[in-house]
């Protein structure tokens, strides 16, 4: 089992918990690579900032809280809570409001013989100076304790040096809902009076007031996460030893990840369904490698196979687990057949397999693959 997907196309959800399992790299009999841990940060949209700290830091709330840690200075989470909500209510915007994002750091046993508090705030000073964003974080092990893990909140927003303010140039008027209107007659009665729940911000009375510069970019790229990944993989490298280092999980790699089922998720049996489907077409992957299929041809049939197919299915028909699973499983019996394939045949036969009658032989084998399926079945 590994961290979470590759890409969004094979990413069917993100369900929460968390991932330190052992990942075996491709290898072949000749040579065989080194098992590497690979580490996991997921990071999550939190709408609730200040709850959400509540519930992270309490120890009222957590079995197992080792520290708690925070950059920022007090109330800055409710005031930042405040302005994004002022501010996704003017966009207008559908949904709810991000008042805040979360990266939880799964952290390797090793680091468990550190001062917890030391350890926090290394982690999250680190973050702190690199991206320059207030941050409050939180030490866990899960209830059993196999999981040393951080909880680090932190602001799409910098706070600013001087507050911001706008003065009303001339009367504001605001109806019902709190939208902004041009004149007093939009939020009239009959009688020319204000109707029950509009208002007014007289001329020269403040109307908005930001204590806050505007989210950062940066945060919403996908790039992000994968330099958070790096990062912070290569800070907790520093206090392991040569077979002790971890690895980010190749975004490109031949096998498929599988997913950590969180507590109470309820997708737990559609997951625990997706994971023996990507176990199989490890293993078949596995089994390829070990009888020195070229990975050049494995890697066709993910592409062709798998992510193709996935993409296409979730434009046409959105995300489904059972059409995930089919698609994946056949993949599975197409490798298998190759497997079968490439053992029996001659030199020259496999010269020419992974040259220009890579695709032709591919085709072969997936097509015996859904014949012999197809005979399964009516067994």
């Amino acid at each position: 089992k590994a961290s979470p997907p590759e890409s969004e196309i094979l990413s069917m959800h993100n369900p929460c918990g968390l991932c330190t399992e052992n990942f075996a790299p491709a290898g072949s009999r000749r040579e065989v690579k080194s098992l590497k841990r690979v580490s996991f940060i997921r990071q999550s949209l939190l709408r609730d900032v200040a709850g959400r700290i509540d519930y992270i830091s309490n120890p009222t709330r957590q079995e197992h809280l080792y520290a708690t840690y925070e950059t920022n200075p007090e109330p800055f989470w409710d005031d930042l809570a405040k302005e994004n909500q002022v501010e996704f209510f003017h966009s207008g915007r559908d949904g709810q409001c991000v008042e805040a994002r979360e990266l939880i750091i799964a952290l390797p046993e090793q680091l468990m013989k550190l001062d917890p508090d030391a350890l926090l705030k290394f982690f999250t000073e680190y973050f702190k100076r690199r991206y320059g964003v207030e941050c409050s974080a939180a030490l866990h092990q899960n209830k059993s304790m196999t999981n040393y893990h951080i909880h680090l909140v932190y602001s799409e927003r910098k706070l600013r040096d001087e507050p911001v303010v706008k003065i009303a140039s001339r009367n504001r008027y605001y109806d019902e809902n709190g939208r902004h209107v041009r004149t007093k007659k939009e939020v009239s009665d009959e009688n020319g009076n204000l109707r029950p729940g509009c208002r007014v911000i007289p001329k020269g009375e403040p109307y908005e007031h930001h204590m806050f510069e505007n989210k950062i970019e940066l945060f919403r790229k996908k790039t992000f996460l994968k330099e958070v990944k790096e990062s912070y993989t290569d800070l907790m490298n520093r206090f392991l030893g040569d077979e002790e280092k971890m690895m980010v999980f190749p975004q490109n790699d031949l096998y498929l990840p599988t997913k950590k089922i969180g507590k109470n998720n309820p997708l737990a049996d559609e997951i625990a369904a997706d994971n023996r489907s990507r176990d199989v077409w490890n293993e078949s992957v596995r089994t390829a490698i070990e009888h020195e299929v070229p990975e050049k041809m494995i890697r066709s049939v993910k592409m062709v196979q798998i992510r193709d197919p996935i993409a296409r299915n979730i434009y046409v028909k959105g995300k489904s687990h059972q059409s995930f699973r089919k698609i994946v499983e056949r993949a599975a019996a197409t490798v298998r057949t190759v497997t079968t394939a490439w053992h029996q045949m001659t030199s020259e036969q496999r010269v020419k397999a992974v040259g220009e009658k890579m695709a032709d032989f591919l085709e072969f084998c997936s097509a015996k693959a859904s014949k012999l399926a197809e005979k399964q079945k009516i067994r």
